[in-house]
């Protein structure tokens, strides 16, 4: 990919017959330090999210419950995730576009961020998006 890369994690899970137990560390199960997590809930099922890439931050993306469609853009192609499954994420590199739909009613998504807030990190316009990628690619 031209920006950065998505791709699939699996989180180890502990089974016996009181539940399931998933657990993440960071710069173990994800490639960073976890400085931030946060989640979102009570998303209307016609609603949108996401639409912006970030500079340097790297995030993992779950459904906790429920499911929903992530759509990663690298600035040349996309991809759709369907996340449904608790024990495994998208792990999203800088400069990737990504926005997320289609919730199911209850759906919980968490996500694990690299850094803190910090919305001088953000690329909310998507051809300011595609030059940074352009940059990064002529390099």
């Amino acid at each position: 990919m031209p920006g950065g890369s998505a791709r699939l994690i699996d989180l180890p899970v502990v089974s016996d017959p009181r539940g399931d137990l998933t657990f993440v560390e960071g710069r173990n199960h994800v490639p960073f330090d976890i400085a931030r997590v946060y989640y979102l809930y009570n998303v209307p099922v016609d609603a949108e999210r996401g639409g912006h890439a970030h500079k340097v931050l790297q995030q993992v993306v779950f459904a906790l419950s429920g499911s929903f469609r992530l759509t990663i853009d690298d600035g040349l192609e996309k991809s759709e995730f369907w996340l449904r499954n608790p024990r495994q994420g998208v792990l999203i590199d800088r400069l990737i576009w990504r926005e997320m739909d289609a919730f199911s009613q209850g759906a919980v998504c968490m996500v694990l961020a690299s850094h803190p807030y910090d919305e001088a990190d953000y690329i909310r316009d998507y051809e300011v998006f595609r030059a940074a990628v352009q940059d990064t690619t002529n390099s």
